[in-house]
């Protein structure tokens, strides 16, 4: 079989090893993906972008491929929000209840609430909040992800916290939602 593009020259043991990675990491990295992009077909998109990137310095003995693909996959949608100078649409939350769900219908809204302030976040305030706490990384990894120091992840982690705090969502006792 003839191949092409990326996939040029490569052994079917580099094939397997990509498609057990591809497998194993795809369904975390589209988990990103939407929560940075906020819109699944974009976030698709973003993933394969990312994919086809990993793939041309992908190793078959590289212990960390996936730590490479979070921090292509992170440059990627803060670069689409650059280029196309969007951001996400604002959500206002008059009336919204700070109690914590009592039902499944609930911890829905709740969540749809949650994800949707985050949204509304700059672009690296989201990332810290998604890699820290909807990826459970720590700021070190958050850090080496983004490509900065400690400092900047702990203040960024703060002043999104503060935000979503003055949307009238207090993150701290959501985590059951989030686990949910």
């Amino acid at each position: 079989m003839r191949r092409q593009g990326v996939f040029k020259g490569m052994t079917e043991d580099w094939e397997r090893a990509f498609d057990t990675f591809v497998r194993a990491a795809s369904p975390g990295l589209l988990r990103t993906a939407v929560l940075l992009t906020g819109d699944r077909g974009h976030a698709e998109d973003v993933l394969q972008t990312t994919l086809v990137r990993v793939a041309k310095r992908f190793r078959a003995d590289d212990p960390m491929p996936i730590a490479y693909a979070r921090r292509v996959l992170v440059n990627l949608t803060r670069d689409r929000h650059r280029d196309r100078g969007r951001r996400p649409r604002e959500v206002t939350f008059d009336g919204f209840d700070a109690a914590l769900p009592q039902d499944a219908y609930d911890a829905v809204v709740v969540r749809d609430s949650l994800l949707a302030a985050v949204r509304t976040l700059p672009s690296r305030q989201r990332a810290v909040l998604v890699l820290r706490f909807f990826d459970d990384r720590s700021e070190r990894e958050t850090a080496e992800m983004l490509g900065c120091s400690v400092g900047p992840v702990k203040s960024r982690t703060s002043r999104a916290l503060a935000a979503l705090r003055a949307a009238g969502l207090d993150v701290a006792e959501r985590e059951e939602v989030r686990r949910g």
